[in-house]
């Protein structure tokens, strides 16, 4: 049978597991401690024996035993620290990845959306340009199509950004042309020739738009 492929978040995860079984496990490290401990107390009892019985304790045991407990304390103090940061690190490579899996998900639609925009412009433009000679349903039957349109790119995330009479933003509009308006503040919408799309919050398309100057 044959295998699962790994993702880049597998092969992360597993890079990290390799390293992390690398590094000296904590509790090995606590288990020669406690060796290391109860050989020392051991030998501090013996001590005290020879001193209560009148004997000049002579036992170097003891200072090698002590300076093997305050090495493997170090150890040990290293061993926790390497763990929680490749703990640490393994949580940092997993919401990494969900992050970008989560963009990529709300994003994935992107270009589809760009090429559905022409569609929505060409109905909006049969809808305005539509005559006295136009039947009713006619006109309702393209009023209609775009509605269903827009409903359904509304479904997917996707906001329409008609900004006129709004003061320019150049984040999401784009200005085609300045003409001199008294009646309006600078830099204000006068007109828009082509609607903006965001997608998910995200500028998809930025609006076309006149925007007014002071007069002269």
């Amino acid at each position: 049978m044959a295998k699962d492929p790994q993702t880049p978040l597998d092969d992360e995860l597993s890079r990290q597991q390799e390293e992390s079984d690398a590094q000296v496990e904590p509790e090995s490290v606590e288990g020669e401690l406690e060796e290391a401990v109860e050989r020392a107390e051991q030998t501090q009892e013996e001590g005290k024996v020879q001193e209560e019985e009148g004997e000049t304790p002579d036992n170097p045991e003891a200072e090698v035993l002590a300076a093997k407990v305050e090495e493997l304390e170090q150890s040990l103090a290293e061993a926790k620290d390497q763990s929680l940061r490749a703990a640490a690190e393994a949580q940092n490579v997993r919401r990494r990845a969900e992050q970008e899996a989560e963009k990529a998900r709300k994003f994935a639609l992107e270009k589809f959306i760009k090429e559905l925009l022409p569609v929505v412009d060409s109905l909006e433009k049969a809808l305005d340009a539509m005559g006295e000679d136009a039947t009713e349903a006619h006109r309702e039957g393209v009023s209609m199509t775009l509605k269903m349109q827009l409903d359904v790119l509304g479904k997917f995330g996707v906001e329409v950004v008609d900004p006129a009479g709004e003061p320019f933003d150049p984040q999401y509009h784009e200005a085609v042309t300045m003409v001199p308006n008294a009646e309006l503040e600078p830099n204000s919408v006068m007109e828009v020739i082509q609607k903006g799309y965001l997608l998910n919050g995200r500028l998809v398309r930025p609006a076309m738009v006149v925007v007014s100057q002071a007069a002269e």
